[in-house]
């Protein structure tokens, strides 16, 4: 190869290496404005979806701000009792009251339910009620159902005074407080009590029967042994009785309780009494209406009913129509209407926490129970239109019969 040929085919070489060159860096420069684009794009892309999170974010924030009752979650660390008047005092859910009830036997007993609970629906509350036809086990089954299903408060109609006192234990554990209602719960540190004055209710039954019998043979026929409320009746009728008994004036022959307030325990407590004595009583003095009701039995089996004096207490409507028969001499009405009423807004005021000022203690083994004890009323012959039927307690038609 000659000299020129040579010289020809390098500079054709140099010359295929320039262009390389030259592809190489337009290749390179491409690829760098390429990922320049990839980045900006990049970049635009974050700056636009962070400006879309922030603004989520306010708007959740205001959300919660201002719709609060939906968002509100109670602080886990909040103790039980003010979570709960926390929830329960929001517009969106009514309190909800527990109303554990010993029985619905008595007719009194069922009119203390519809009372509480109209009470209690006029003032925005829901009530769940309950009766263990007095067995203690199944009582503190239903209420330990209640205090598991959320409720706000419990009003608890005691069977048996001793044994209520650990349901008392378990809604408190709960954040649950417990207003007891006319009977009281013993041994047990009970949040309120509002009953009658129940030793008075004695008192006026013996009043009213040693006016007419001021001296002879005497027989008390008590109620459940079980219930503190027998107890305070039967101190109340031997406050007035036992200064005439001291004076030698009243003999006391026969005096025992009657099982679960039955009237069947009565009436054979009254037989007994009769036969021990040869049909030689002059009064007798029963814890409550009911029982009065087996008492006047048995005195209309010796042919005696009218002859001695009965007294007995709740205004049952039975009581009244004996009145006016002449079979019964009086009974003491403790209405209940006001009862229910006053124990209603008390229970929610338990359920909110709210202060409750009270005048009045009742010592039930353990602590002196903050007490409202509403005053009772004599019923006779005399002022039964003025107190039972003008109080709506009982209509006129109902106690005198359609005729009257």
């Amino acid at each position: 190869m000659s000299r020129q040929q040579r010289q020809l085919r390098s500079g054709c070489s140099d010359k295929r290496y320039v262009q390389g060159d030259r592809l190489w860096i337009d290749t390179l420069l491409i690829l760098l404005v390429l990922l320049l684009g990839m980045l900006l794009t990049s970049c635009s892309s974050k700056e636009a979806t962070s400006g879309v999170s922030t603004q989520d974010s306010v708007m959740t924030n205001n959300t919660e701000r201002t719709d609060t009752k939906h968002q509100y979650k109670p602080d886990t660390q909040t103790d039980t009792a003010t979570s709960k008047q926390a929830i329960t005092a929001s517009d969106s859910k009514p309190i909800r009251i527990g109303f554990a009830m010993d029985t619905l036997v008595e007719e009194r007993w069922k009119k203390d339910r519809d009372f509480f609970v109209q009470a209690a629906k006029q003032m925005g509350a829901d009530v769940v009620v309950t009766s263990a036809n007095s067995d203690d086990a199944k009582q503190i089954e239903q209420a330990e159902q209640m205090i598991a299903d959320g409720i706000d408060v419990l009003v608890l109609v005691p069977h048996n005074a001793d044994a209520t006192a650990a349901i008392v234990n378990r809604a408190h554990k709960a954040g649950v407080k417990v207003l007891s209602y006319d009977r009281l719960v013993k041994n047990a540190d009970v949040d309120l009590y509002v009953s009658f004055d129940n030793e008075q209710v004695g008192r006026l039954q013996a009043d009213a029967i040693t006016a007419l019998v001021p001296e002879g043979k005497y027989v008390y026929i008590g109620g459940a042994d079980t219930d503190n409320n027998a107890h305070m009746f039967k101190q109340g009728v031997f406050d007035i009785l036992q200064p005439k008994i001291d004076a030698g004036q009243i003999r006391v022959v026969y005096d025992q309780w009657s099982k679960d307030w039955k009237p069947a325990s009565a009436l054979q407590h009254m037989r007994e009494a009769l036969k021990a004595s040869h049909n030689d009583i002059d009064a007798v003095i029963v814890a409550n209406d009911g029982t009065a009701g087996g008492v006047v039995r048995a005195l209309q089996e010796q042919g005696l009913a009218g002859q001695i004096p009965v007294a007995g207490q709740d205004g049952d409507l039975a009581a009244a129509r004996r009145i006016v028969q002449g079979t019964q001499t009086m009974t003491v009405y403790k209405p209940i209407g006001k009862l229910a009423q006053v124990t209603a807004e008390l229970a929610i005021k338990l359920a909110k926490n709210e202060k409750i000022a009270t005048d009045r203690q009742v010592n039930n083994g353990k602590i002196e129970v903050p007490s409202v004890l509403l005053a009772p009323i004599a019923v006779d012959i005399s002022n039964i239109d003025n107190t039972l039927i003008a109080d709506g307690f009982h209509t006129k038609a109902d106690i005198y019969g359609k005729d009257k």
